[in-house]
């Protein structure tokens, strides 16, 4: 059972979410697109979600000031490519071309965000795809195919047949981050868990994982906010 209601002035939506192994109400604002979902056991009343919603509605509102502004992608925006921020601009190309501190684009290009994703799209997937074979050949164990995706739930995944699937946005993280999750999803090939086994076929592969496995939890939410 689900359901949508208003809180405060101005009004946030806030989903409600029954769940039958829901303990407590549980709160979450996602950091990718700033929606507010409230999870209830199902013994919980209305009344009583609102009730809790209006106890939390400063750190709500507080939650959503931070969140990071959407950002087009057209001349003059900054990205980040490998966690560099590059200015979007025009200039007498035929092509989108990476430069170290821009990313050039044709002049009076009504496509501009489009041609920049399949840009990021074909250099996510070459990185990718060496990052997964340089890992791949250290564990001795080969993968299948490689798909990418504009996922928001998850930066990458394996399947029992060894197919790989990451997201394309990793190409806007830090390259150590990219090289994380390629190598997490490499160590799935030898343990298809999150098992202490698997954590450490990720440490033999990346032994310094855990700081880029930080940057991804707090910054992934991020990456998000480019709209293509």
């Amino acid at each position: 059972m689900a359901g949508t209601i208003q809180l405060g002035e101005p009004p946030i939506d806030v989903t409600l979410k029954h769940s039958a192994r829901a303990r407590r109400l549980s709160l979450r604002v996602s950091g990718v697109d700033g929606r507010v979902s409230l999870t209830m056991p199902h013994r919980a009343s209305l009344r009583e979600a609102q009730a809790f919603l209006r106890s939390k509605e400063d750190w709500i509102r507080n939650h959503l000031d931070r969140q990071p502004d959407a950002t087009a992608i057209a001349p003059g925006a900054v990205i980040p490519v490998e966690g560099h921020p590059r200015l979007i601009a025009e200039t007498r190309t035929r092509a989108v071309r990476l430069m170290d501190d821009h990313i050039l684009i044709p002049p009076g290009d009504d496509q501009a965000g489009a041609r920049v994703r399949a840009f990021l799209k074909t250099l996510a997937r070459d990185r990718l795809a060496e990052a997964s074979a340089r890992y791949s050949t250290q564990l001795g164990r080969p993968f299948g195919k490689i798909s990418l995706r504009d996922t928001r739930s998850r930066w990458g995944s394996c399947t029992s047949e060894g197919n790989l699937m990451y997201s394309w946005r990793l190409i806007l993280a830090p390259a150590q981050v990219l090289d994380y999750v390629a190598a997490h999803e490499v160590a799935h090939l030898a343990e298809m868990n999150h098992s202490a086994a698997f954590w450490d076929e990720v440490a033999r592969l990346m032994p310094d994982y855990q700081a880029p496995r930080k940057w991804l939890r707090n910054e992934g939410g991020a990456l998000h906010r480019y709209h293509f």
